[in-house]
């Protein structure tokens, strides 16, 4: 039985080509292995996970983490069920269990112990929470906005790519600490209206409308005490304008820069001094310390109902991961983007369902 994966094949100039002939990534088809060392996991991956970081992995010569190397399997973390385990760890896992897996984009994988995490489910949730506001994405809105930002009550958050996955955990974290005013600025007015009527965001913002710096500032009257910025560009500019004294920007991202041959900075600067903003860059690796205490906060917030989460899955298998990237960079997806490789109807059977 053969399986696939998706290799990098050729760095980006600019934006990432989707195609598999002529394009960033390819397709690789081997054959699936029958041994399982003893001290391994066969895997097989259901979903994938899609995070504005990859195109960053692709070619940043100084990051937090090392590049994709040319001719290696994408980089990205999957849910995954265990589907043969070595004789060295029967007494750890079983076939059937589900995991986070940090396996690329593979349909099947052969990983150690300490590639994966178990997924536990607390009340009210569900597996691919762990991929999403159980996982990375919700800790990272977590610590942005909880050792970054600050939120006090009383104080006006405003938070860009707020219908993004982290962005949509982030404002909703921002309530929670008693912000008095949670603003989203998002890329419909399908968005805005899911950050107001369905996550309780005091205000939403369509930056594709023509006025939409108007919007801004009638939103936020008392100014910005904190921004959480997953945007980046012309957003960082207009909020660091409206930046209220002592403001605390977390910096988490800059999509809209991330394709650009000649990324935009701030020009807005001279307000960092006359305003005296503080603007942290930050990454979830820094607070690993601290994940199990945040993960209580956020799996208890998601089963009290503070906390609600979106999932945007896209159908049809580990060869639209490549679309599904650049659809990511387009702004498609409300809430967590991951890519469905196998249908849960072919899981083995397990007691904890997706």
């Amino acid at each position: 039985m053969s399986y696939k994966q998706i290799i990098y094949n050729t760095a980006p100039t600019a934006a990432i080509d989707p195609s598999l002939t002529s394009g960033t990534f390819r397709v690789k088809t081997l054959q699936k292995p029958n041994n399982v060392p003893t001290d391994k996991l066969l895997l097989r991956a259901h979903y994938l996970s899609l995070d504005p970081a990859m195109r960053q992995w692709l070619t940043a010569k100084r990051s937090y983490i090392a590049p994709v190397e040319i001719g290696a399997v994408m980089r990205g973390q999957s849910i995954a069920q265990v589907i043969s385990v070595g004789a060295d760890l029967s007494s750890k896992f079983q076939p059937g269990d589900w995991v986070v897996a940090y396996s690329g984009w593979t349909e099947y994988a052969i990983l150690g112990a300490k590639e994966v995490e178990k997924v536990i489910v607390p009340p009210g949730g569900r597996p691919t929470d762990a991929m999403s506001v159980l996982g990375m994405t919700g800790l990272t809105a977590y610590f942005g906005m909880m050792e970054v930002g600050k939120p006090k009550a009383g104080e006006t958050v405003v938070v860009s790519g707020a219908a993004g996955a982290t962005g949509s955990i982030a404002g909703q974290i921002a309530k929670i600490q008693g912000a008095k005013r949670v603003i989203g600025l998002a890329g419909s007015k399908d968005k805005c209206e899911f950050l107001v009527k369905e996550l309780g965001f005091d205000a939403a913002v369509n930056y594709k409308d023509a006025d939409w710096k108007k919007q801004l500032k009638d939103a936020t009257p008392e100014y910005i005490d904190v921004f959480f910025d997953n945007t980046g560009g012309e957003i960082l500019d207009a909020c660091l304008a409206r930046a209220a004294k002592d403001a605390r920007f977390a910096i988490c991202g800059a999509i809209s820069q991330y394709n650009s041959a000649k990324p935009q900075g701030p020009a807005s600067f001279m307000t960092v001094i006359s305003q005296r903003v503080t603007m942290k860059g930050f990454i979830v690796f820094d607070y690993a310390k601290k994940y199990s205490a945040a993960l209580q906060d956020l799996g208890s917030w998601l089963a009290q109902g503070k906390l609600k989460r979106k999932e945007h899955i896209v159908t049809g298998g580990i060869e639209g991961a490549p679309q599904a990237l650049v659809d990511l960079y387009k702004g498609v997806n409300t809430g967590k983007m991951m890519v469905e490789v196998a249908p849960v109807s072919e899981a083995l059977p397990v007691k904890s369902k997706l």
